[in-house]
């Protein structure tokens, strides 16, 4: 059970870390449904996104059950570097939305007509929500690849399931925050200033767990 909780900690931490600012450019996308783009093609093209980012970062967990765990762990000091990169250079980004453009119809009536899951799928509109969490999470990859690389199966299982629910949850608080305009300014400002701390937390507990302090003179066995 302890493993549990250790994973779900680790689990809520890379999720929050990895996709806090998706909200930003999710409430962009929702604030453009019309008749031709539709809610759905956001949440589904947002899932579709994140799973070629995690499809990119499992080479990570397939190679941590060939090489030492040790030496996986050294990875940790990705997300640590990521995290201090942004902690420096947030002051330069300030509190800008990412500025996303469809090129869609300017009607904005909702479409009636419902359209299949598959079709969905397959639309345009879709993907170019997908192209931007792509884009948007590219940084994602290098959190991921260390995080799956010192997982188990069961562990990664878990991960895996926290992190899509919290892509559900952005999801779910973006299309409201499009009622809310004023909560997106402040959800991002005080995202920003705290996902560095967790990414450098992260990269912290992934050397800890990896036991790669044991690789530095005088702490082998």
């Amino acid at each position: 059970m302890i493993w549990l909780i250790q994973t779900l900690v680790i689990g809520f931490s890379a999720a929050f870390a990895t996709t806090f600012d998706d909200n930003l450019y999710l409430t962009a996308f929702f604030g453009k449904v019309n008749r031709h783009f539709h809610t759905k093609h956001v949440v589904i093209g947002e899932f579709l996104g994140f799973t070629a980012l995690v499809f990119a970062s499992l080479p990570g967990f397939f190679g941590g059950l060939i090489l030492p765990e040790s030496w996986i762990g050294l990875l940790g000091f990705l997300p640590i570097l990521i995290g201090t990169s942004n902690l420096l250079s947030r002051e330069e980004e300030g509190d800008t939305v990412q500025a996303v453009t469809l090129n869609l119809p300017s009607d904005d009536k909702p479409q009636r007509h419902k359209k299949s899951l598959w079709a969905t799928i397959r639309d345009p509109q879709t993907y170019r929500v997908s192209a931007v969490t792509i884009a948007n999470g590219g940084n994602n990859i290098g959190i991921y690849v260390p995080l799956f690389a010192s997982s188990n199966l069961p562990s990664l299982g878990v991960i895996l399931s926290v992190c899509y629910l919290t892509v559900g949850l952005w999801c779910f608080l973006s299309f409201h925050m499009t009622r809310n305009p004023l909560m997106a300014p402040l959800l991002a400002r005080y995202g920003r200033k705290v996902f560095p701390f967790v990414l450098i937390a992260l990269g912290i507990s992934i050397l800890i767990k990896s036991q790669s302090y044991t690789l530095l003179p005088g702490f082998g066995a």
